[in-house]
């Protein structure tokens, strides 16, 4: 059995928001109250600290590293309404390349696109809003649009290629950017909708395509199952207590059929599993479980992960 490894000195000054590995595994970027990002150095049983990030001047809630073909780039996210982008030099010296304040509120969470797709990264902010930054032939360009007239809490992108377009003769077109990948993601917000969005690559816009209604609080967190599998999945986790794992087969990929998953406290977080067929779930409980799909379609809990 894995043993979990305990950073007890952490360095930050106040509470700690996210934390999030690298694409290899071998860094660790956190983010805190005390309005700092910092970088640690990991292995195996050894971790140091090697950078602590200072630009934002607020909370900074989200951190999130960009695939490795764009370099050692790091994003962040903040209560001050901004969207940062730092890059590390080939001397290991990490500064801002970019600076976003398009935000009228906090950003609460930022998601890098699958690399197929392009160098991009959507933004979820309490002022309703969605923005999705483009880094392409050395420029950033972006758009924004209203999302959830109440607040935007997560967003999460959809995998680059559609379910069953491996084996289809004819995969669809509409939706693909400049990298070849379908853009989709999808959005949690305080009016208890998850909202399913497309680009379109006629009218150069992101637009709303599926409504999923269900929750009747906050949507706290939202995840699209990373990897191609037979179907598509998304999980929303909410204030409700409730986990909706929505489904949908390439036969019917405008059909999402929910799953409802009822717990005993608010929850926070949802994530897959890199292979996709895995679903954690963390909660005000300080619990987290996890939960498989069985031949019947059914969700099982297999584990249940105590602090």
């Amino acid at each position: 059995m894995s043993q979990a490894q305990v950073i007890t000195n952490s360095g930050h000054e106040d509470m700690i928001h996210d934390a999030v590995l690298d694409y290899y595994g071998r860094r660790l970027a956190t983010c805190s109250s005390d309005k700092t990002v910092k970088i640690f150095e990991v292995e195996g049983e050894n971790h140091k600290l090697t950078e602590t990030l200072r630009g934002h001047e607020g909370a900074v809630w989200c951190v999130s590293w960009a695939h490795p073909k764009y370099g050692s780039i790091l994003a962040s996210s903040s209560y001050d309404g901004k969207v940062l982008i730092w890059r590390e030099s080939p001397n290991s010296q990490w500064t801002v390349v970019a600076n976003f304040a398009l935000h009228t509120a906090s950003v609460n969470i930022v998601s890098w696109s699958p690399h197929e797709s392009g160098c991009l990264l959507a933004c979820a902010s309490s002022d309703g809003q969605v923005s999705v930054l483009e880094f392409r032939e050395g420029n950033w360009t972006h758009q924004i649009f209203a999302a959830h007239g109440q607040g935007v809490n997560a967003v999460s992108w959809a995998p680059s290629m559609q379910p069953g377009s491996l084996v289809s003769s004819k995969p669809g077109v509409e939706g693909k950017g400049a990298g070849g990948g379908v853009r989709r993601f999808v959005t949690g917000g305080s009016d208890g909708v998850v909202k399913i969005w497309e680009y379109s690559t006629q009218d150069k816009i992101y637009s709303p395509i599926k409504e999923l209604n269900g929750h009747t609080d906050w949507v706290r967190d939202v995840a699209w199952a990373p990897t191609i599998l037979q179907k598509s999945y998304i999980a929303s986790a909410a204030q409700d207590k409730t986990v909706r794992i929505w489904t949908s087969d390439p036969a019917h990929p405008n059909d999402w059929k929910p799953t409802v998953l009822n717990f005993d406290a608010v929850l926070w977080r949802v994530s897959w599993s890199l292979s996709g067929n895995v679903l954690a779930v963390s909660g005000g409980d300080n619990k987290v479980s996890l939960w498989k799909e069985n031949l019947k379609g059914e969700w099982d809990c297999v584990k249940w992960i105590e602090e």
